[in-house]
């Protein structure tokens, strides 16, 4: 049998947010632990669920997804943190790995790489 993986699922927008929950409960090995839309529900659900990996936007509004990287991190550094974004500038990517991010991918990737980079 499958090891079993938690996800949570940190992003501003509703309508992607939900896509994302979707595409993710079709994998039979994760199960999506919650799903936020800014940092303070985002803390307080990694500190309930404490998900084998939380898929971070970058940009939340009103929000840096790098100051909410850094409010998982300082939880807890061994949180794996993949940061899920439109941004392709070398500066978002290099803040993002500097902030400590585990992963980086770009939101115009078809469903089936986002779950292929998952489950890596």
């Amino acid at each position: 049998m499958e090891s079993r993986h938690t996800v949570l699922v940190v992003d501003d927008h509703p309508l992607f947010r939900k896509g994302v929950v979707q595409l993710l409960a079709m994998e039979p090995t994760i199960d999506v632990v919650g799903e936020a839309g800014n940092c303070a529900q985002a803390l307080a659900l990694a500190d309930a669920h404490d998900p084998d990996l939380i898929l971070l936007d970058l940009n939340l509004k009103d929000e840096n997804g790098l100051a909410v990287l850094a409010a998982l991190k300082s939880d807890d550094p061994s949180r794996r943190v993949v940061m899920l974004t439109v941004s392709d500038a070398a500066e978002d990517l290099i803040g993002a790995i500097r902030a400590g991010a585990d992963g980086y991918l770009l939101k115009d990737m078809e469903p089936e790489q986002l779950l292929d980079r998952i489950r890596a």
